[in-house]
């Protein structure tokens, strides 16, 4: 293999979601990095990888700092290195965006063997619209800065995509009520690509009812429907463009009323000429 850093996507569930490139990368890198060494040696073990007595390093979020030199001076001596996380893609939600900067930093080549992750596994299943989507990680714990987080997403013009424990799952739907509207459609999935795999889709509301009880077992992921599109009266449109006509221009006018009431520009501009026309 070619000298550098090489992130490797691992399966969220079904084992055999490995990619052949990630298998071709496990057996050929001259040094394995992973979140969990114990969880990459039973993967490979699981696909007939042989360890071969290379080096291991353990790299998470708790030893960064420490095992990062390690890393960077296995590339400044010209090897070949794998980073596996625990589950799915590395750096999302998970840790190696530190190492990769760093690498990148040093001019190593850092490359990645795409795969499976629970973003994307979540996004296809879910029934809702995948042409424009954020992922948002996970949320705060606490009651009241968990709503405020919710509250800066309400009104996004994409798909949302959040990951959650199952023991605060149904808090978290009953604040998605609140700051989101009720019937705001969303799809909860568990144990995605497991065995127990469960996907439930519905409005908040219904789902915010489901989720209520004894928590889920399972990693979770929750997937909420864009923001509908506003809907702006005229009126409130040239109430605006009349405040701002006679101390900015036009053009300034049109566009600053077009950022607060999010009503495409050109529209708001032609109205705010019709104005001056008719002044």
């Amino acid at each position: 293999m070619a000298p550098g850093l090489y992130f490797i996507a691992t399966p969220i569930g079904a084992a055999r979601d490995i990619t052949l490139r990630a298998l071709d990368i496990l057996r050929d890198a001259d040094v394995l990095a992973a979140e969990d060494t114990r969880t990459l040696r039973h993967l490979m073990e699981i696909h007939g990888v042989p360890l071969r007595g290379r080096p291991m390093i353990a790299y998470h979020d708790h030893n960064g700092d420490a095992a990062r030199p390690r890393v960077l001076g296995a590339l400044a001596r010209g090897l070949s290195v794998g980073y596996a996380s625990d589950a799915g893609t590395p750096l999302v939600a998970d840790p190696g965006f530190q190492l990769g900067r760093a690498a990148i930093a040093e001019g190593y080549t850092v490359c990645a063997a795409p795969g499976p992750s629970a973003v994307l596994t979540a996004l296809t299943v879910s029934g809702l619209p995948t042409d424009r989507f954020l992922f948002a990680g996970f949320p705060p714990t606490g009651g009241s800065a968990r709503r405020s987080w919710l509250k800066e997403l309400s009104d996004m013009a994409a798909t949302v995509v959040l990951y959650e424990s199952p023991k605060r799952v149904g808090e978290l739907l009953r604040d998605m009520v609140s700051e989101f509207g009720a019937q705001r459609r969303a799809a909860v999935c568990r144990e995605l690509t497991k065995r127990f795999e469960e996907i439930t889709r519905g409005p908040l509301d219904e789902l915010a009812e489901k989720f209520s009880g004894t928590p889920p077992r399972g990693e979770i992921v929750v997937v909420v429907d864009r923001a509908p599109p506003r809907v702006v009266s005229a009126e409130a449109v040239e109430a605006e463009l009349r405040l701002r006509l006679g101390r900015m221009s036009t053009r300034d006018a049109a566009e600053e009323v077009s950022r607060a009431l999010g009503v495409p520009r050109r529209d708001v501009y032609q109205r705010a000429l019709a104005l001056e026309r008719e002044a």
